[in-house]
C-alpha cells in the first residue's frame, strides 16, 4: 500500500520571522495578493511557489528559473536549511469553523509517487490540463516541491496521532503562524527512529485518499517518470500532509458554481425547465444570504437540495423530487454512489441539460467559476459578472472514500477541506 518517506525537510532560519514568509497554497492566490506576498518579506516562499511573470520572460529568464535560482541563494545564505535528520511534521492547525473552534491534527511527509492504477494513493476529482503544465514547468526547474497535498488515510484506532502526540510531548512547536484567515498552524519536527517506524509500518496497510491536490500529485507522477527516463532516481515522491479520516478537527466545506457567459439565457424559461426535476421555492424578498445557506443545509439533511442565486437578486431553493432520478439515466460505468453525489446531479440535471454546461465547458471554464465564499459567489451575480450562481451543500467525508475506492472521480471541485495546508513552513528539494 502506502510507501511513507520521511525527509530532510526545507525550512526557515530560526532568524527569518516565519510570520512574513508563508501563503496559502497557490491555486487560491489571486494577482493582488500575489503583490501583497511579494511586498511582505523578500524572502516570502511566493517567489518560489507563484513568482511573477514579465513580458520579457524567455526560456532561460522565467517565473521558473527565478525560482530555482531564489532557492540556491536562500539555501546558500542560509535563509533556509535542511534538517539534519529523516523526520516526519506534526501539523496542527486550529480554526473556527462556523462558529465552533476545532484542531485538525496531521502530519507531513513524503510519499511514493505512483499511479493511480496501483492503487495505493486514490484520487476523487477530475483534474483540469491546463493546471498541471505550470506546477511540472516549476518541478522541473528547481527540483522541489514547496507545498505539501492533502490527503486523507484510515485509522480509527488513532495509533499513528498517538505515536506522534508521545513523541512531541509538551514542548512547543518549532515554527508557528497564524495565517491571515485567522488560522494557528503549528508545526513539530520528529525524528525519533522507533516514531519513524511507526508512522511507516502503520501507513504500508493503508491506502491514502486524496482530498487537495490532484494536480500536483499527477504532476509528481509525470515529474519522477520523466527523471527516470533521463536516468535519474530518486524524483518520485511528493510532499503531503496527512490527516486521519477519523480525526475531529476534518472539516468539509462546499465548493458553489457561478455561471457566466450562457447564450440566451431566459431565467423564467430556466426556473420552468427546472421545476420538471425539482421543487422549486423562491424565497421572500430580503431574505439574508446566512439564512438562505442555512435553510440549504437543512433541507440538505433531508433530500438533494441546492441553492440558485439569479442576476435579479432573487434566492431560491431547489429539492429533487425523484432520488433514483439519476438510475434512469445512460450513464454507463457511473455507480450508485457517484449518482447519488450532489455534484453529480447538478452537473447532470441542470448544468449539461438545462444550460448546455458539458463536460469542455467544464473543463476549460468558459461558462463556469468555482468559488468557496459564499459572500464573494453572490456578488459575481450582484455586479453583472455572472447571471447565475448555484450553491452547494459539502460533500461527506464518507462518499469521498466511497468514491476514490470504487476507482472513479467525482466532478471537478467537488470539495473544500478547511483549512488549506499553509506554503513555506517545510518544502521538499530532491537534490538534498
Amino acid at each position: 500500500m502506502a510507501k511513507i518517506i520521511p525527509f530532510k525537510g526545507v525550512r526557515y532560519s530560526a532568524n527569518i520571522d516565519i510570520n512574513g514568509v508563508v501563503t496559502p497554497p497557490y491555486d487560491v492566490i489571486d494577482a493582488a495578493g500575489q503583490e501583497a506576498f511579494y511586498e511582505k518579506n523578500p524572502y516570502n516562499v511566493i517567489r518560489l511557489e507563484l513568482g511573477k511573470t514579465s513580458p520579457e520572460d524567455n526560456d532561460s529568464d522565467n517565473r521558473y528559473t527565478r525560482a530555482a535560482k531564489y532557492l540556491k541563494e536562500w539555501l546558500a545564505s542560509d535563509i533556509l536549511a535542511h534538517d539534519e535528520q529523516d523526520s516526519v511534521y506534526l501539523y496542527e492547525q486550529e480554526f473556527d469553523a462556523r462558529g465552533e473552534r476545532k484542531v485538525r491534527s496531521g502530519f507531513i511527509t513524503t510519499v511514493q509517487a505512483n499511479d493511480y492504477s496501483k492503487g495505493e494513493v486514490l484520487p476523487h476529482e477530475e483534474t483540469l490540463p491546463k493546471h498541471k503544465a505550470d506546477r511540472l514547468n516549476l518541478m522541473k526547474a528547481t527540483q522541489a516541491n514547496f507545498s505539501p497535498i492533502f490527503g486523507l488515510y484510515s485509522d480509527p484506532e488513532h495509533v499513528i496521532e498517538a505515536a506522534l502526540a508521545k513523541a512531541k510531548g509538551s514542548r512547543k512547536p518549532d515554527a508557528e503562524v497564524t495565517d491571515d484567515q485567522g488560522v494557528v498552524n503549528r508545526l513539530w519536527v520528529v525524528s525519533e527512529p522507533e516514531t519513524l517506524q511507526t508512522v511507516v509500518r502503520e501507513m504500508e496497510s493503508k491506502k491514502i485518499f486524496i482530498a487537495d491536490g490532484h494536480h500536483r500529485y499527477e504532476t509528481a507522477v509525470n515529474f519522477g517518470k520523466e527523471m527516470a527516463a533521463e536516468g535519474k532516481q530518486g524524483y518520485d515522491s511528493l510532499m503531503i500532509c496527512l490527516v486521519n479520516l477519523f480525526n475531529e478537527g476534518l472539516v468539509v466545506f462546499p465548493t458553489h458554481r457561478v455561471v457566466k457567459n450562457v447564450a440566451n439565457l431566459h431565467i423564467p424559461s430556466l426556473l420552468q425547465g427546472l421545476a420538471k426535476e425539482f421543487t422549486v421555492e423562491e424565497l421572500p424578498s430580503g431574505t439574508s444570504l446566512k439564512n438562505f445557506i442555512d435553510e440549504l443545509e437543512t433541507r440538505g439533511q433531508r433530500s438533494h437540495a441546492f441553492g440558485l442565486y439569479t442576476n435579479e437578486q432573487k434566492y431560491y431553493l431547489l429539492s429533487l423530487k425523484d432520488e433514483d432520478r439519476l438510475d434512469s439515466l445512460n450513464l454507463e460505468g457511473r455507480s450508485a454512489a457517484w449518482r447519488r453525489l450532489d455534484v453529480s446531479i447538478l452537473h447532470t440535471l441542470i448544468l449539461e441539460s438545462l444550460l448546455g454546461i458539458g463536460s469542455q465547458q467544464r473543463a476549460d471554464e468558459s461558462n463556469l467559476v468555482y468559488v468557496r465564499d459564499e459572500e464573494t459567489a453572490k456578488s459575481y451575480a450582484d455586479d453583472g459578472t455572472a447571471q447565475l450562481v448555484f450553491f452547494m451543500n459539502s460533500t461527506k467525508v464518507q462518499e469521498v472514500t466511497d468514491i476514490a475506492t470504487g476507482s472513479e472521480k467525482m466532478p471537478q471541485k467537488s470539495t473544500f477541506f478547511f483549512p488549506k495546508v499553509i506554503t513555506g513552513m517545510v518544502m521538499n528539494d530532491y537534490k538534498k
